[in-house]
């Protein structure tokens, strides 16, 4: 899913409502005909600059990327805030003084980044993240364990269960997440809800999956 930061030109008061008036580049208003989308996410900037716990993990994963590709870590910020503003459609930014939400978007980024190449972080995911719900959904989406990176196949958290027909059962709303071979085996043996509270990791509903890989295609 492709992420514009946009002015907004007004606010307005009508019969039916509030209507918002975007000024937005071409490449996006593109985006909106050639794909006819009809509901858009509407994020709201309340003015919080990034947090020092944000600009902790946005360092820290750098590094990690940079060993892993052999750039510098000054080089890789770069070249990681160039790949963020292609992806996002905004402007180029400060790590001194961006906003919360622009912090937390880049970091989406960096760990989407390190999913999908493979780089093992120095400390579990989750602590990295600023946003579990994308983290998570990153994980499923390249089959990498929530918990510590490595290659995962994905866990159902609500299985089927017996008598059902698995070629006309509905598991839209069934909790999956993405566990290796030694943690599912942990998972097991400790069971679901021991197993969570320790990881700080929970099921993400399949169609909430589907949902946001199909807004990455197309958006």
């Amino acid at each position: 899913m492709n992420r514009y930061v946009v002015p907004v030109q007004e606010v307005k008061h009508t019969e039916a409502g509030f209507q918002l008036v975007l000024n937005m580049p071409e490449r996006m208003a593109r985006n909106l005909w050639q794909y006819k989308v009809c509901q858009v996410e509407v994020g709201i900037d309340d003015g919080r600059r990034i947090t020092i716990a944000q600009r902790r993990k946005i360092y820290a994963t750098l590094r990690d990327i940079a060993e892993y590709t052999g750039y510098t870590d000054e080089a890789m910020k770069e070249v990681m805030k160039a790949e963020h503003m292609l992806q996002s459609g905004c402007g180029y930014f400060s790590l001194s003084n961006c906003s919360v939400t622009t912090a937390r978007e880049y970091i989406n980024t960096l760990m989407e980044y390190a999913l999908k190449e493979g780089v093992i972080l120095q400390e579990s995911g989750i602590q990295r993240t600023d946003d579990i719900d994308t983290y998570l959904i990153q994980c499923i989406r390249y089959h990498k364990c929530c918990v510590c990176g490595r290659a995962a196949e994905i866990h159902h958290v609500d299985a089927i269960g017996m008598g059902n027909d698995r070629r006309h059962y509905d598991d839209s709303q069934n909790r999956i997440m993405a566990l290796c071979r030694s943690h599912h085996t942990i998972y097991h043996q400790r069971g679901c809800s021991r197993f969570m509270d320790a990881y700080k990791v929970y099921g993400i509903e399949r169609h909430r999956t589907e949902d946001r890989w199909q807004q990455g295609m197309t958006g």
